[in-house]
């Protein structure tokens, strides 16, 4: 079985101490998980991929979002995140398979399954492991290493929607 961790969203913006009060994150917490799945998958032979999700950086964008916002500190990966390989890939949209250049190199390298963590549990996370499902590639979530800031009723919802996709959280 030839598995690839995705490490997904650990910028800046969602973070670290500037970051929006919307984005009540355990920093700490998360990013040592994060660091040690990090370190686990590396040493298994697991290729260690990193995907940012980037807002192009217009004038109705600042407004409206105010993070991750291309060119500027709080997009890019988080400062105590250990990265250890030249897999980065941005994003536009959710799922980070859209991103055509990951998604060539996930079928080039022959991954059977992408093993998830990072950021948003309700947001990217399941967008990118719903992703992988229609396209034939088996996903599964890391718990420890995935975090939300939604309410339980919208986690209980896509838990729900991912077990119907075939994605196990391990």
């Amino acid at each position: 079985m030839k598995r690839a961790l995705i490490v997904i969203d650990m910028q800046n913006d969602y973070l670290y101490e500037k970051r929006k009060p919307i984005f009540a994150y355990n920093t700490e917490e998360l990013v040592t998980a994060v660091n040690g799945i990090i370190r686990e998958y590396s040493e298994n032979g697991c290729d260690v991929i990193y995907v940012r999700h980037i807002i192009q950086n217009l004038p109705t964008n600042r407004l409206l979002f105010g993070y991750s916002l291309a060119g500027t500190e709080g997009a890019e990966l988080y400062d105590g995140l250990d990265v250890i390989s030249d897999y980065v890939f941005d994003k536009l949209l959710g799922d980070a398979l859209t991103n055509k250049e990951l998604l060539k190199l996930v079928k080039e390298k022959s991954y059977d399954t992408l093993c998830l963590c990072g950021l948003d549990e309700c947001g990217c996370v399941t967008s990118t492991a719903l992703g992988a499902s229609k396209r034939g590639i088996k996903a599964e979530i890391i718990r420890k290493g995935t975090a939300t800031v939604f309410p339980e009723k919208k986690v209980a919802k896509a838990r729900k929607k991912l077990e119907k996709a075939g994605v196990n959280y391990i």
